[in-house]
């Protein structure tokens, strides 16, 4: 049997990523059979449970997945880098102030293109510093950076809010940052 935290990094692999890896089918919001997803993983040698798949989702210290309300179907809460995921979410009005976690290094390329979604279909917004600092260490020395969604939004950006809470764009110009 996997461990909970190769649990996780599998459904990350195959809910965000790369569901033909094992052969997954997702419908056009991201959601898969939970039975599927279970039978597929099993054929594919990742040993694990629906009681473990559960608590995974329950447990996981960033909400990354969403479990239908019957159980029957489950979805990454954002992240994909598969762009013909929609996730059916609605415009939303975001807090006045946001946060991105990002690496030291990157930062000269950051404050001259802005942050912009990469591999992603969005950039990913958090509603405190401390979360941000959490995501930013994964990459390198771990710096938050400010970012002005009011007044992006004021502007016309367009915001978007995930299951788990963790805000989306398309992109954030360098003017709307702050260090």
């Amino acid at each position: 049997m996997m461990t909970d935290k190769e649990v996780s990094k599998f459904l990350s692999l195959v809910l965000r990523h790369a569901p033909e890896k094992i052969d997954l089918p997702l419908d056009k919001q991201g959601w898969a059979e939970t039975q599927v997803l279970l039978r597929k993983a099993k054929k594919a040698g990742k040993l694990f449970d629906e009681t473990t798949l559960k608590r995974v989702v329950a447990e996981n210290d960033k909400q990354r997945f969403t479990l239908s309300a019957n159980g029957q179907r489950i979805r990454a809460a954002q992240g994909h880098s598969l762009k013909n995921i929609d996730l059916g979410l609605i415009p939303a009005q975001p807090p006045e102030l946001l946060w991105h976690g990002t690496a030291r290094d990157v930062l000269d390329a950051i404050f001259a293109q802005g942050l912009l979604p990469g591999r992603r279909q969005y950039v990913h917004l958090s509603k405190d510093q401390h979360t941000a600092l959490s995501v930013g260490a994964r990459h390198g020395k771990a710096v938050a950076l400010g970012v002005e969604a009011g007044r992006m939004a004021q502007d016309g950006f367009v915001f978007l809010q995930a299951d788990n809470g963790v805000w989306l764009t398309q992109q954030v110009p360098p003017s709307y940052l702050r260090w």
